[in-house]
């Protein structure tokens, strides 16, 4: 027998559906509200359809609710995709000015060199804290990895006017110690961010998943306008860069204070942190007491946490979920084995010159922020299982599509090649991380957002070694 909770939320004057929770954590109820004079509801309880899974409120409500607690969704909507943004803007960064770094260092590889030295520390980082992560203070934990991100792209500034961008070891070591750096700020951002967000409504987790994609769309287009605005000009790559780097810094720090001040206060994060401890997560602690939201005292915690639920373990979870784990992982592993360094490096000659693996790292881009949009439409998203398994799995034919092209084809196939991988790369992406926390309480899917991302950069580091295999029967390494 479900038992169903149920708050008065006002008086409605219409008709209205919306749902429920259950407090044991099964698909949500739907319920019809009829028309109210005062706070007594007279509502018919539908059977749960588990298609649906847990009912995300704010795709209900609009942030109007009566009360007041679901407010702000777009607002909160609008911070995710920023945090996002602020996610992958300073790698991206380096991603993307690396035809700089190329000038600097053409001997060292630096575009398969960073990729292989950043996700190392990414991994490591991550695989700790989604051991302890029910245990891990969630808001401290985002704020040093934005810090760390913002300091970084701030040192990478500092390091090129010490060296005056003359190249050499000592600089190229600075610059792979700071993208160790911000394999350490990643794990922190991404697998934090994930994992609360994965118990609030999925237009969170899909703005994030935007802003993603979107760090690599904006960084690509900025580049190509500061290569194309100081073409002209001594050392005109350089002050491109550095201009790139300064912009870098400040959406971190923009990061920084829109995390720590605006989105704790925000009702509809308020709402749904507060469910989550009352659910037994003990994450959201800092954030409730940064939002005004007082802790229960500790007898009361105590007699709480013999009534909650059994939360299944991390190992439960994945068991649960190894095809969407597996799935995350493949659709890394098969786009970094081509990108960025397949792009850079493989791609030959062609009328485009210098700018063409810049057009090709914006094309890929662009699809790649499109396309995380696509599951906005509904009937356009995929849900089922075995089809994300099937599709991901028919994406490996881009390998032979590639070195073909890449051999006998000129730039429009390879421009369209590359755009296709983008489009299914962000698509995918976003269908299996809204798709999987559905019907687990707050820590579960807190949980297992950080499992995911576990998976998802593991997937990245093996694409990003597999990406050297490239070099294979090249004349020069």
């Amino acid at each position: 027998m479900c038992v169903f909770e149920l708050r008065t939320i006002g008086t409605i004057k219409s008709y209205r559906r919306f749902w429920i929770y259950s407090l044991h954590a099964t698909p949500p109820a739907s319920i019809v509200v009829g028309k109210l004079c005062g706070p007594i509801i007279l509502a018919r309880v539908r059977r749960p359809n588990r298609e649906f899974g847990e009912l995300r409120s704010c795709d209900l409500f609009s942030g109007k609710s009566a009360n007041g607690r679901l407010q702000g969704q777009y607002k909160a909507m609008a911070v995710c995709w920023v945090l996002g943004l602020g996610t992958l803007f300073a790698w991206n960064s380096l991603v993307t000015i690396e035809d700089y770094y190329y000038v600097l260092f053409p001997e060292y590889h630096p575009s398969r060199v960073l990729t292989c030295l950043y996700q190392p520390f990414a991994l490591a980082i991550l695989a700790i804290f989604s051991y302890n992560e029910a245990e891990v203070d969630t808001r401290r934990r985002i704020l040093v990895g934005y810090n760390l991100f913002f300091l970084g792209t701030f040192m990478l500034i500092i390091v090129d006017l010490a060296t005056s961008g003359t190249g050499g070891i000592g600089y190229f070591i600075s610059i792979c110690a700071i993208v160790g750096a911000f394999g350490v700020a990643s794990a922190h951002v991404e697998g934090g961010v994930v994992g609360e967000l994965s118990f609030m409504c999925p237009e969170f987790i899909q703005s994030f998943f935007a802003g993603l994609g979107a760090a690599g769309a904006l960084t690509s287009a900025l580049r190509l306008v500061t290569k194309a605005a100081f073409k002209n000009y001594d050392n005109g790559l350089r002050k491109g860069a550095m201009l790139f780097l300064g912009i870098s810094t400040f959406i971190e720090l923009l990061c920084v204070l829109s995390y720590a001040i605006y989105f704790p206060r925000l009702p509809i994060v308020k709402y749904y942190r507060s469910k989550a401890a009352s659910e037994g997560s003990k994450t959201v602690s800092a954030d409730l007491a940064a939002a005004g939201i007082q802790k229960k005292s500790s007898d009361t915690e105590v007699q709480n946490d013999a009534n909650l639920p059994h939360r299944l373990s991390n190992k439960q979870l994945l068991v649960q979920n190894i095809d969407y784990a597996l799935d995350l992982f493949l659709i890394y592993v098969l786009t970094l084995s081509i990108f960025p360094g397949f792009i850079f490096e493989n791609t030959g000659e062609h009328q485009l010159g210098s700018w063409y693996p810049l057009v090709l790292v914006a094309v890929y881009n662009v699809l790649d922020l499109i396309s995380r949009y696509i599951p906005v439409v509904h009937f356009l998203k995929i849900e089922s299982r075995k089809g994300l398994m099937i599709l991901i799995l028919s994406r490996f034919l881009f390998v032979p599509a590639f070195y073909f092209t890449a051999k006998y084809g000129d730039q429009a196939g390879m421009i369209m090649l590359t755009s296709v991988l983008g489009l299914t790369n962000g698509y995918l992406s976003v269908c299996v991380m809204t798709v999987a926390p559905r019907g687990y309480k707050g820590p579960e899917q807190n949980a297992l957002g950080n499992i995911l991302v576990l998976c998802l950069l593991s997937g990245i580091f093996v694409g990003g070694c597999l990406n050297w295999l490239w070099l294979i029967g090249k004349d020069t390494y």
